[in-house]
């Protein structure tokens, strides 16, 4: 199995997640963002880490499975994504998420 941390970091962490809920989160220091497929828990913390220049607490991670869509005859498939929750330590907070 490939490392994953030969990609880049735009690539292993796509972008945040902005939702009602995330957002939401936010206020118990948990921060939502959608990364690579083939990320796990280690490497996603270490580049959270590196990137924000915070402490992580915990991580959950989110594997959403692609879906069937059908609009009339034709049949088409939404792709999957994979979410991670970053549970940060007390005192440490990500103010301006890039985009």
């Amino acid at each position: 199995m490939k490392n994953i941390m030969n990609k880049s970091k735009s690539q292993i962490l796509k972008q945040n997640w902005i939702t009602e809920k995330s957002t939401a989160l936010a206020n118990f220091g948990k921060y939502v963002f959608l990364v690579d497929k083939k990320a796990n828990k280690p490497e996603t913390a270490k580049l959270i880490e590196e990137i924000y220049k915070v402490k992580v607490k915990d991580i959950n991670m989110i594997n959403t499975k692609s879906k069937t869509r059908r609009l009339g005859r034709s049949v088409g498939r939404v792709p999957g994504f994979k979410k991670a929750i970053v549970t940060l330590k007390e005192g440490h907070k990500i103010d301006a998420m890039p985009a």
